[in-house]
């Protein structure tokens, strides 16, 4: 038998007859069998069998040290497996738990024993997790705590007398304490509670194996309520009691074992009680389960499908359990309260259901009509159970004839009509697997994931998230957070359409080639088979094929510019487009990452789009001139400072000194803020250091550092090395030249945790400060910064990209520069620069999740872009070489010293 390689008894018993201390052979025989089971994992060996009997070895373990020691009158005391290893369950790390359960009044006789027990247990290494109490104790414990009444449930007897556990059920039996009515509302919000804790979703970029929407724990919660109103129900049991389908066992059941080996993987790997599926586990869980692949990101990608499809499966099944245990146990003796819809929809208890079991086999159109009775009547709670396992088999009937029915594709597009309920209907769609066949290329990126840290969702629940945030856009109570979309969003004339764009911007992913492209062919096949106008399709499929466009002309092109401008009014072509686009990319990236918006993207959209709205009506042929621009942004300014007291004559004598691109790549009410500043500071040979926050209503701000002080070559370099010390995270720097001696610019800042500075005036204070005091002492600004990569960063690793260009109209050169993110980036590329006395002129900083996109305009000791072919091999080389550097290591250290 395998239980008996595990554990043999006589060897085991002749091992503590030749040592003096039983501990020795208790180690021994733990390290062999936790081999032993470890090599039968990584062998394939059953997992259901592999947990039961590491239960059933560690069961040997227990009783043989119980019975190291003397316990006189045994009946009265008796040593329980409770929790996960009282139902016979046990991960290499898992919680061994247990209850020393004591007679009444003979608590006292044992306290010897037990502390010796206790002892000899955390000698040998085993982790215990132990509760000593008497039968009246138990009682009065569970009676006023959920976990403690949870754990006795699935509790068994390893050794001692078991008439005492059968006592302690009976004293907490449902007709004692928690009810199975009142366990089963506990335990549900108990659940709620718990799934709120992982954004309520079940597709996190680090999931929880065990806690997470979806995992371990919602199968142990449908097993404690089924236990706690039957009794000994085990999974397969609910058939019989009607909770649950054959078939749905077998999905909850291969859910439940494929869960198992993530998780002992886990501990496996960690050698520790691990259930967060962190990156840095996946590559090597991947490979411990089979998914063997050249590359490790297509590995881990394969693992992570798998996963948020088996988790996909519990929450649909958890669903309509939890649906059936309120009906039986709380709602038994509650007279149905039916209301009738139409011929094939009825409510019953709030809930909708279907007349007759053959409605959707009857008339399959009404698997799509149940959705949108659903979305105009949102006072509907959600479907009853059986009407969604009805659902759930009647997916075989989305075939190409239902698909190609000209009145099912009227249903779907007056579901994306409906004023309310549209997100949460196209979820449960999702969830019951209805829109991936629906829409068959929807079904490929369900459970999709993306492996970077830039998008924290698989792309369906992404592709949701964004109809949720459009959805937002449409409430009139959103304009306070959300100003601009919301006005912009409230003037589209067919809201349905950017429905569709959300839907299908992403839906090209993981198949090869650009996914903008082929998710714009896909939604071309679909607006015809939907009978959609050829200007409707046109517009969605122009939107699917250029949903990135606006986020990163926004994000790497200079706004201020006013050719920017006028090459993306041309790609747009018409205002209606640019409303359309603009909510789009708002929605999408504040479904990417909830961290990506803050106000600092928040102003660049909203810069671009009114620029780009001004320009349209202005007419693309007739572009706004440079001189123009400058022209109108002075006198804005000068109007707002003479209102101040400000010498007209002082400002304009200042001005001639700035350059003309200060005048374009700032606002006038930022000119005007820096005019004041710089008139009235009187020590010019000390820098002058201005902070600002950049806030909008409902939107974490970004900080504006504007550093006015005496030109230096390496004046780029010393600053961002002050920041990094401060751990300022750089957004955007406009680092201009100006006429005079002077250096005049600009950062965008956050925390390095990419939270933002606010009003905190010590923080602001040290930074000031900090800045001052570097900038003054250049020569004497020497940085020995050792700084761990963050875990999650250090997992992502490339070869950095450089591509040098020309700017022919600027006469400088364009440096971009593609890597993975680390701390004190910024501060090595600048000491490349001033290796090749190349000054920075500016720089558009783009931090994408792990990696970071930044683009520098660069000129060389004489003033002009660099011409040498060999200089800029050799710059590009040294870039590429030493920023690789960084990313191999785990530790940045930056021991450069700056030099005027």
């Amino acid at each position: 038998m395998s239980t008996a390689e595990l554990f043999n008894l006589s060897q085991f018993q002749a091992e503590l007859a030749l040592k003096s201390s039983p501990v020795t052979a208790f180690k021994k025989a733990i390290k062999y069998a936790c081999t032993v089971l470890d090599k039968r994992f990584c062998d394939g060996y059953d997992i259901r069998k592999l947990i039961t009997e590491r239960a059933w070895f560690m069961d040997q373990i227990l009783t043989q040290a119980w019975k190291q020691f003397d316990w006189a009158g045994s009946q009265h005391i008796t040593l329980l497996a409770v929790g996960g290893y009282g139902r016979g369950e046990l991960h290499p790390h898992s919680d061994i738990d247990v209850l020393i359960l004591v007679e009444n009044g003979h608590k006292n006789e044992y306290v010897q024993a037990i502390e010796q027990f206790l002892m000899l247990l955390w000698d040998i290494g085993l982790e215990i997790g132990h509760s000593v109490r008497t039968l009246d104790e138990c009682a009065e414990h569970a009676r006023e705590d959920l976990t403690i009444i949870t754990n006795i449930i699935e509790c068994r007897t390893l050794i001692g007398n078991d008439a005492l556990r059968k006592q302690m059920l009976l004293a907490t039996s449902t007709d004692k304490m928690w009810p199975s009515s009142e366990f089963l509302i506990q335990k549900y919000l108990e659940q709620k509670e718990r799934h709120e804790k992982y954004n309520d979703t079940e597709y996190n970029l680090e999931p929880n194996v065990k806690s997470s929407p979806g995992g371990l724990r919602d199968i142990q919660t449908i097993l404690w309520i089924g236990r706690r109103e039957y009794g000994t129900l085990k999974l397969h049991a609910m058939i019989n009691k009607g909770f649950i389908t054959e078939n749905e066992y077998r999905v909850m059941n291969a859910s439940l074992l494929f869960l198992w080996k993530v998780r002992y993987a886990l501990h496996m790997l960690a050698n520790r009680s691990e259930d967060r599926l962190l990156l840095d586990y996946q590559a090597k869980v991947a490979k411990l389960l089979g998914y063997n692949n050249e590359d490790p990101k297509h590995a881990i990608e394969q693992l992570m499908k798998k996963y948020y499809r088996m988790v996909m499966n519990v929450s649909s099944i958890n669903e309509i359990i939890y649906q059936h245990f309120k009906e039986v146990i709380l709602e038994k003796n509650k007279t149905p309260c039916i209301i009738p819809i139409n011929k094939h929809f009825q409510i019953c208890n709030d809930f909708i259901e279907i007349t007759s079991p053959h409605v959707f086999r009857d008339t399959p159109s009404t698997i799509l009509e149940i959705f949108v009775v659903l979305a105009k009547n949102p006072a509907i709670w959600g479907i009853r159970a059986n009407t969604i396992r009805l659902l759930c088999e009647a997916r075989q009937f989305i075939n190409d004839a239902f698909r190609h029915d000209p009145k099912n594709s009227q249903l779907f597009l007056e579901l994306l009509r409906c004023e309310t309920d549209i997100h949460r209907n196209l979820r449960r769609m999702n969830r019951y697997g209805i829109l991936g066949r629906y829409i068959p290329a929807f079904g490929h990126i369900v459970g999709q994931m993306q492996y970077d840290l830039f998008h924290i969702y698989t792309v369906d629940a992404h592709t949701l998230k964004v109809i949720k945030h459009l959805r937002k856009f449409s409430r009139l109570e959103m304009m306070e957070k959300f100003p601009l979309p919301t006005k912009v969003f409230l003037k589209l004339p067919k809201t349905e359409l950017i429905y569709l764009a959300g839907l299908f911007h992403d839906i090209g992913k993981g198949r090869g080639g650009d996914h903008s492209e082929i998710g714009a062919e896909e939604f071309i096949y679909f607006g015809k088979l939907h009978h959609l106008s050829s200007d409707d399709i046109a517009l969605v499929s122009w939107l699917v094929a250029n949903h990135l466009l606006m986020s990163t002309t926004a994000q790497r092109k200079d706004l201020t510019d006013p050719k920017v401008i006028n090459e993306f009014a041309l790609q747009v072509g018409n205002e209606n487009k640019l409303n359309y686009l603009y909510v789009l990319t708002v929605a999408d990236i504040n479904a990417t990452n909830p961290t990506l918006w803050n106000s600092w993207r928040a102003t660049l959209l909203q810069q671009l789009y009114t620029e780009t709205k001004r320009a349209l009506r202005r007419g693309l042929a007739n572009p706004l001139g440079r001189q123009e621009q400058i022209l109108q942004t002075q006198r804005a300014a000068l109007d707002i400072l003479t209102r101040t007291g400000i010498d007209e004559d002082e400002v304009e004598t200042l001005w001639t000194q700035m350059g003309e691109d200060y005048f374009l790549r700032h606002t006038s009410s930022d000119i005007a803020w820096h005019t004041e500043a710089i008139l009235h500071h009187t020590n010019t040979q000390d820098p002058l250091v201005l902070f600002k926050e950049t806030s909008q209503h409902g939107i974490g701000s970004a900080s504006q550092i504007f550093i006015y002080a005496p030109k230096q070559h390496d004046f780029f370099a010393v600053t961002v090395s002050i920041m990094g010390q401060l751990n300022l995270s750089i957004q955007d720097a406009r680092i201009l030249p100006s006429t005079s001696k002077f250096s005049l610019d600009s950062y965008i800042v956050l925390n390095e945790d990419g939270s933002s500075i606010g009003q905190n005036q010590q923080r602001i204070n040290d930074i000031r400060e900090g800045l001052i005091n570097g900038l003054k002492n250049p020569e004497d600004y020497q940085t020995i910064i050792q700084r761990r990569i963050p875990r999650q960063l250090k997992h992502f690793t490339f070869k950095p990209k450089v591509a040098v260009y020309k700017d022919i109209q600027n006469d400088m050169s364009i440096v971009q520069i593609e890597a993975p993110d680390r701390p004190g980036l910024l501060a090595r590329i600048a000491k490349i620069f001033l290796s090749y006395d190349l000054t920075i002129q500016g720089a558009k900083i783009t931090t994408l999740g792990e990696r970071v996109e930044d683009n520098f305009l660069v000129i060389d000791k004489t003033g002009h872009a660099i011409c040498d072919a060999t200089k800029i091999s050799a710059l590009k080389q040294a870039i590429i070489s030493q920023l690789s550097e960084v990313s191999q290591t785990e530790t940045i250290t930056k021991d450069f010293t700056m030099n005027i």
